[in-house]
């Protein structure tokens, strides 16, 4: 029998950001530890098989997680058409920092530290939110993220930064090794052997939610709330 402290179906949500809806799915264990807000990737969604897989094993972790559309239907069709919105890493940014107002202001989340986890392009706006929140932003961890689009905003980093990079992705091991000496806080790479760019490889996706499950908990488990206060 599961247990049942690690419990928790997502529920639909809907976050209002710049005059859009964006929609979304908050899964909450009975006692979590933390909530970590999910930027998913270049042409993406909050379906994202890879990142919803890496969601339910932080979940077993007690950990919990929102899962939400960067982009509304209109805008997905536009970037469909031209490709250009999710390279907008201002644009992507301003909509997960509204995701963490949204967590900061819900009653069921409002006492809960906050992590990010990005991935690809959405790393960099994990990155960029962490910068411009840090109150807010604990912990931060990227899979085959494209940190460097952050920019300037890694010096302003305070959160803890995990930079996961699959062995293969050679790329983008390269991408994140020269942004990591920018990063002025705890930080760490670390290269799951032999996975490529998406994590496809048998047992990828699950070192990669064990990396992120730990981090998360070391970093976010620091500032939780005990239930009896």
């Amino acid at each position: 029998m599961r247990d049942p402290a690690v419990s928790g179906r997502a529920t639909p949500v809907v976050i209002e950001a710049e005059e859009v809806r964006l929609e979304g799915d908050l899964a909450l264990p009975t006692v979590p530890t933390g909530v970590v807000a999910f930027a998913h990737g270049s042409g993406s969604s909050r379906h994202s098989p890879r990142n919803r897989h890496v969601a339910a094993l932080l979940g077993e972790a007690r950990l919990g997680t929102l899962l939400f559309d960067l982009l509304d239907s209109r805008e997905e069709m536009e970037d469909l058409r031209t490709g250009e919105l999710r390279f907008d890493i201002a644009l992507l940014t301003r909509r997960l920092i509204a995701a963490l107002d949204w967590l900061e202001d819900g009653a069921t989340t409002a006492a809960l530290p906050v992590g990010c986890f990005g991935a690809s392009t959405g790393a960099a706006a994990a990155l960029s939110a962490a910068a411009a929140r840090p109150e807010q932003v604990a912990a931060v961890v990227s899979r085959g993220g494209r940190p460097d689009l952050a920019g300037e905003a890694l010096a302003a980093v305070r959160a803890p930064t995990l930079l996961i990079v699959g062995g293969a992705d050679e790329p983008v091991i390269g991408m994140n090794q020269a942004a990591l000496p920018h990063l002025q806080v705890e930080k760490e790479l670390a290269v799951v052997p032999g996975a490529t760019h998406l994590f496809e490889e048998p047992g990828a996706l699950e070192a990669v939610a064990r990396l992120a499950g730990a981090w998360f908990t070391r970093h976010l488990s620091k500032l939780a709330i005990s239930p009896d206060g």
